[in-house]
């Protein structure tokens, strides 16, 4: 393995290189304003792989889903009866809609699979979250027409686009080169 050495502090560090047997990654997704469009045409929303539990990323994405964001919102999950008060599916073809997007939590050898029921139950785009990076599942969207986006995260883009990321704490509204100053009373 290729190894960068820093020196510091008359300490050597040896920082892994990228992992050279890695598969190139050579899909390209869509830009920000293809992102941003995607979103626009979206009426209903089906998260495959949703959750009960509150600390899993798609449970955390489905509530702010449902809470900020216009969109109808479904669970795919054979193994739970309900999720946030709302019914969860066995598969997207049980959804009383098809949905627009389908946005997926699910391991990475299941993303062809869910990208081919996608196709099947006619969606017009899937969303594979921040992790997932699987080609394969990304052709068998794209050659039916969907669109794909891969590794990023549905809630992060609907926040950057919509001016929510203040919710998560990531931007004050306020563009400033000038240090905050710290109140000190006493």
């Amino acid at each position: 393995m290729n190894q960068i050495s820093v020196q510091g502090a008359g300490a050597a560090c040896a920082v892994p290189a990228a992992d050279v047997d890695a598969p190139a990654r050579t899909w390209q997704g869509p830009s920000a304003p293809q992102r941003l469009s995607i979103l626009r045409r979206t009426r209903s929303i089906a998260i495959v792989g949703a959750s009960a539990n509150p600390s899993r990323a798609s449970y955390f994405v489905a509530t702010y889903l449902l809470s900020s964001s216009p969109y109808e919102v479904y669970f795919v999950n054979p193994r739970a009866e309900t999720i946030l008060g709302r019914p969860a599916y066995d598969s997207l073809a049980d959804l009383p809609v098809v949905p627009d997007l389908v946005d997926v939590f699910r391991r990475h050898d299941d993303l062809p699979g869910v990208a081919a029921e996608a196709v099947e139950v006619g969606a017009k785009a899937i969303w594979f979250q921040l992790g997932s990076w699987h080609e394969e599942a990304a052709a068998v969207a794209e050659r039916a027409g969907l669109d794909v986006v891969m590794d990023r995260c549905l809630k992060i883009e609907h926040a950057r686009f919509h001016g929510g990321l203040h919710l998560a704490g990531f931007n004050t509204g306020e563009i400033s080169s000038k240090k905050q100053r710290v109140s000190r009373r006493g």
